[in-house]
């Protein structure tokens, strides 16, 4: 490696307001979406756990959980902790993936577009695409930490515990900057890229996890002390920071200096390397294609097979870590048991937390179809489209293909969480078939909801496709925002709550299920899908030059 020098950065400030000006709606969907997420969480928090008693027995619950600390790390009764013990590790995961898609799509993806070529004809330096990159991404993080704070301390919370607690957050976001920056120049294609990226944040995570649930509870039952591997993942470092309850902002710091090597690592490894390529070769393909691959929806499961099993481990572990802890509930009272009844829509407790546990995993779920169907907006901008059509598949044909690997996608999720959860509740609660039963088919009549939201991305899809990733992800936020797990905890209007799908899904197990709310779903879904297959077939479709 030659001496760095100014030179190799030219051009920088150009290529960052370049890239500011390409993320102006998508980083600030993020930041909305983000902050808006958190602050009717803790809303919510804020109200259903108003009586002290209800904190505590809330705290102690998930202190003293093995399970539950895998998720999180309490540090007292709190509302603010308890809103962390719970949200932290979604939004220190969904901070990093933020950075990781903003430091790729700069950098990574304009190499294998031919972009950075285009620009390097320019008075640019080695560098400044890197750079730019970078710097959007750490602004962008910084943006968020402010975002969470207000959210948090818009509801209550301590101005300084919110502060902190958004910029732990946006600590991991900065971390993945540097990851995301490194495996850039490892890996020459984007895909790879970003997948490696994701795989060391499923590490950090149970890196994260197996600390605390190694850890040591209080006498009191409300503080947990995480074993030495949390200080090994940047996740463990943010929840060490313990925003309500013993602040400390030095784990911070580890953070920034994890930032400082990786972008210097990155730097030296992009000296090392050609335009346009990885230091890592790329894998030879099959001499010959497996008979799959000779329809659009065996490519599209092809290119699709690995976020699907990313997904499906994670909802098989939430389902047994939520299962375990069905026997717990049963303990609950005051607000805390008012609140689980008024989402499940019944007196009994035990049922209440199954539909509201079988509501949160559908919209997980619906989160993992919009990412799937925005993937056709990927393929036809990227140019995977236009050599699918030249081989003699059609639009409509595609868009099937996408559809339905998509609702199969759905439908083998939602089965795989509600057997998960209901083998665990039934070792604690007995009678494991009937659990099983019970819960496989509360999960399916959440099916038809979440199709309405694949149906609303798919429409939007094909109608306004320049604006349908930032419109997709509005649309899915504010159906979950406004919707049973949040809508009445934030004292909206019913007319409001009732513009989510996820309101009209079936209550299963609770009450009995009824045909009219799933025909309606299914009538929206049906209309959506052929609202988009017009559209698409009316439009200039958006090919690379």
């Amino acid at each position: 490696m030659g001496t760095v020098t100014a030179a190799d950065f030219s051009g920088t400030w150009r290529l960052t307001r370049l890239a500011v000006r390409r993320d102006r709606y998508t980083l600030t969907a993020w930041c909305a979406g983000l902050g808006l997420f958190v602050a009717a969480t803790t809303a919510m928090f804020d109200q259903s756990l108003a009586a002290r008693d209800d904190l505590v027995r809330e705290t102690r619950m998930v202190a003293v959980n093995a399970g539950m600390r895998l998720l999180g790390l309490t540090s007292g009764p709190s509302v603010g902790g308890y809103m962390l013990h719970r949200e932290y590790v979604t939004l220190a995961v969904l901070a990093a993936l933020m950075s990781t898609f903003a430091v790729i799509r700069h950098t990574r993806q304009n190499e294998e577009l031919g972009r950075a070529e285009l620009l390097g004809s320019t008075v640019v330096g080695r560098y400044a695409g890197l750079a730019a990159g970078v710097l959007v991404a750490m602004a962008a993080d910084v943006v968020l930490a402010l975002v969470l704070a207000a959210g948090i301390a818009v509801s209550g919370q301590p101005l300084e515990g919110a502060l902190l607690a958004g910029a732990s957050v946006a600590a991991v976001g900065l971390v993945w900057v540097g990851v995301a920056a490194v495996t850039c120049q490892l890996s020459s294609t984007t895909r790879a890229a970003a997948g490696i990226a994701a795989g060391a944040l499923g590490l950090a995570f149970a890196i994260s996890g197996i600390g605390n649930m190694l850890g040591t509870v209080d006498q009191a039952g409300l503080r947990v002390t995480s074993a030495w591997p949390a200080w090994l993942s940047p996740i463990g470092w943010g929840q060490q920071t313990r925003p309500f309850g013993g602040a400390a902002w030095w784990p911070l710091l580890i953070a920034v200096a994890a930032l400082g090597i990786l972008l210097g690592i990155a730097v030296t490894l992009a000296s090392r390397r050609d335009v346009g390529r990885g230091l890592w070769p790329e894998r030879r393909g099959r001499a010959q294609a497996r008979q799959t691959l000779l329809s659009p929806t065996g490519l599209v499961w092809r290119l699709q097979r690995s976020a699907f099993t990313g997904w499906a481990l994670a909802l098989t572990t939430f389902g047994l870590i939520f299962g375990n802890l069905t026997e717990q509930i049963q303990g609950l009272e005051g607000n805390a048991k008012d609140w689980w009844t008024e989402t499940g829509g019944t007196d009994q407790i035990i049922d209440a937390y199954k539909v509201s546990i079988i509501q949160m995993a559908g919209m997980f779920v619906a989160i993992y179809l919009v990412q799937v169907l925005l993937r056709m907006r990927a393929d036809e901008t990227g140019g995977t489209l236009e050599s699918v059509l030249a081989s003699g598949v059609t639009r409509a044909r595609w868009l099937r293909a996408h559809l339905v690997n998509a609702i199969a996608g759905c439908v083998v999720l939602m089965v795989l969480f509600a057997v998960s959860m209901g083998l665990a509740a039934g070792q604690v609660l007995g009678d494991t078939g009937i659990q099983v039963r019970e819960l496989v088919w509360a999960g399916i009549v959440q099916v038809p909801g979440i199709l309405v939201m694949g149906a609303a991305v798919a429409a939007v899809l094909c109608a306004v496709p320049r604006w349908s990733v930032p419109i997709s992800w509005a649309i899915l936020l504010s159906a979950l925002v406004v919707g049973p797990m949040f809508g009445p905890g934030l004292n909206l209007p019913a007319w409001v709550q009732n513009l989510s799908p996820f309101t009209h899904s079936p209550k299963a197990p609770a009450v009995a299920v009824t045909a009219s709310p799933l025909l309606a779903l299914t009538a929206v879904c049906l209309g959506l899908t052929a609202a988009a297959l017009i559209a698409l077939r009316r439009r200039n479709l958006t090919l690379p030059a």
